[in-house]
């Protein structure tokens, strides 16, 4: 297929649209199902890169929920404890510890679940049965990945009343080392970025603290690879091999890790007892199940336990979860890691990310300000290491 017209752009107005490589090659891919769009397209080539760098990196089957051309997560395919499947909505389906594919998308897509709906997916392996069914039930756009086993292509196409967008990719394109892009007719030209993330970057450790264990590395490469393939600026918390809060295109550092921080502390508060035995009735979906556990995790949990409300989503009233429980059940998280795409200027941000659990952190290093932040890290005995690389993504 050498190119393949689009219904229109990034909106209605902007026509014509279509896909199609500038020297007449057939284009890397195959649409197997559905119509993807413009921002289908979007997301399906940066979430594609991110799942394949990401299993460059650790070697285990990845995937990422993507909406926007940012991820709202990324993940590698770990068991998921009890507690988390019933977190990620997931403890019903059969075969997910044996699918670590099925269980990085489980855990991808269980991370941000507000955010995800509606997500385009990227697998870093060929899409099996079990993490097929378990992306029939989500509300999704679609689907980037390198094969489909027959079984799995066929649960898929059954979503969207046969309209569901899937696409395979040859996993062996390589694109060219030059890429460009018109902005108001002018023509940008930029090599593209191909620089290696893995644990060569998180040698130079300058905090007092230079103790980075194994498993915090592999969840800031996860972070790093992540952030590569984030709208700048960004911020991204990882804990146990996923991406568990994406602060993304924000102006303002602090903003990007105050809004990672927040997602990540909700990600850690659906797992307190109170959240995951709150009593839903059975008609209730998942989707109207995350609304409610949104609502009930923020500042304004009235909006769903007031009387008059609470009957509509529950069997009856939950109970009050309180500030001081919420910070107290977030007190006790440590352990969490933390990247940036470009430095720290301020320690206001490490005091941010304290409040999150955050015990390790990545960042390029070079701001004016860094002994303010290496000391800020050093009064909580966080480890710190600079990489000297930013990874702004636009």
């Amino acid at each position: 297929m050498k190119e393949f017209e689009l219904k229109y752009g990034c909106n209605p107005n902007q026509k014509p649209s279509k896909i199609y490589m500038s020297d007449g090659s057939d284009l890397p891919i195959e649409i197997l199902s559905g119509r993807p769009g413009y921002i289908n397209f979007l997301d399906a080539f940066n979430s594609w890169q991110l799942v394949k760098e990401l299993k460059t990196a650790t070697h285990m089957p990845c995937a990422t929920s993507f909406k926007h051309v940012s991820p709202t997560s990324a993940a590698v395919g770990l068991p998921l404890s009890d507690s988390l499947k019933k977190a990620c909505f997931v403890d019903d389906i059969e075969g997910l510890d044996d699918s670590p594919l099925a269980s990085a998308y489980a855990r991808a897509r269980g991370t941000d679940r507000m955010s995800s709906f509606g997500d385009w997916i990227a697998l870093s392996d060929v899409c099996d049965v079990t993490t097929a069914k378990l992306i029939k039930r989500e509300v999704s756009d679609g689907i980037i990945a390198p094969g489909y086993e027959p079984e799995a292509l066929e649960i898929l196409k059954s979503k969207r009343k046969g309209n569901y967008n899937i696409v395979k990719i040859d996993k062996n394109y390589v694109p060219a080392e030059q890429e460009t892009k018109q902005v108001f007719g002018v023509t940008f030209e930029q090599g593209r970025n191909n620089f290696k993330i893995d644990n060569e970057l998180l040698k130079n450790v300058v905090t007092a603290n230079k103790n980075i264990p194994d498993d915090a590395k592999h969840d800031l490469v996860i972070s790093l690879i992540t952030l590569k393939y984030t709208q700048s600026n960004s911020v991204c918390y990882a804990y146990q091999g996923q991406a568990i809060g994406v602060g993304a295109g924000q102006q303002s550092r602090i903003h990007c890790t105050r809004l990672a921080g927040n997602k990540a502390d909700v990600w850690h508060l659906r797992r307190h007892e109170k959240v995951l035995n709150l009593p839903f009735k059975d008609e209730i979906g998942r989707p109207d199940r995350d609304n409610c556990i949104d609502v009930y995790i923020s500042d304004t949990p009235e909006d769903v336990t007031a009387d008059g409300m609470w009957q509509q989503f529950f069997t009856k009233r939950p109970e009050p979860f309180t500030k001081e429980e919420k910070r107290a059940y977030l007190d006790s998280i440590t352990g969490v890691s933390l990247g940036s795409d470009a430095f720290f200027p301020f320690g206001d941000n490490i005091e941010r990310a304290r409040r999150s659990g955050v015990s390790y952190i990545a960042e390029p290093g070079g701001s004016i300000r860094d002994e303010q932040v290496i000391e800020t890290c050093d009064k909580y005995g966080i480890a710190m290491c600079f990489t000297g690389m930013r990874l702004f993504h636009h």
